[in-house]
């Protein structure tokens, strides 16, 4: 959402910045932002706080949830439970995990949505993406120390 502004400075020498859009205060225009956000702006939504030990081990504060991984719960009814998470709904904004179930009124076990705020990464399912990704943040935060 970054957007480039140039500035002329002297002898005709042209200097880009990039300038963050700003975002609005106003809870209607946030709820608005949600809910018309494209999908691969849903994804970065579905963040969830990493274990203090991956914290330590990866440099990194924060990733996206993906199917495999091992979660703790922390709020809601499930709190302190740790599940592996069995499907993500990009579209819905919500994680589904293996062993948070209820009996519904006719007997059937349905799946409870977690919103990813709600948990914290505990082990992750490291494939070739996830590996890169990893190491291309790991990259920029240290090019930003020096």
């Amino acid at each position: 959402m970054a957007k480039s502004r140039c500035y002329r400075v002297k002898d005709c020498v042209k200097v880009c910045v990039m300038v963050k859009k700003p975002v609005s205060r106003s809870p209607r225009k946030q709820r608005r932002r949600v809910q018309t956000a494209s999908l691969h702006e849903r994804k970065n939504m579905l963040k969830c706080r990493l274990d203090e030990f991956l914290q330590e081990e990866y440099g990194l504060r924060s990733l996206v949830v993906k199917k495999g991984d091992l979660v703790k719960i922390m709020r809601g009814q499930f709190r302190d439970t740790e599940g592996k998470v069995t499907s993500v709904s990009y579209k819905r904004g919500v994680v589904f995990l293996d062993n948070t179930t209820i009996t519904k009124a006719d007997g059937k076990e349905s799946a409870v949505p977690m919103h990813a705020s709600n948990l914290m990464l505990v082990k992750l399912e490291l494939d070739d993406e996830r590996k890169a990704l990893i190491e291309r943040k790991m990259m920029k935060i240290v090019e930003s120390e020096e």
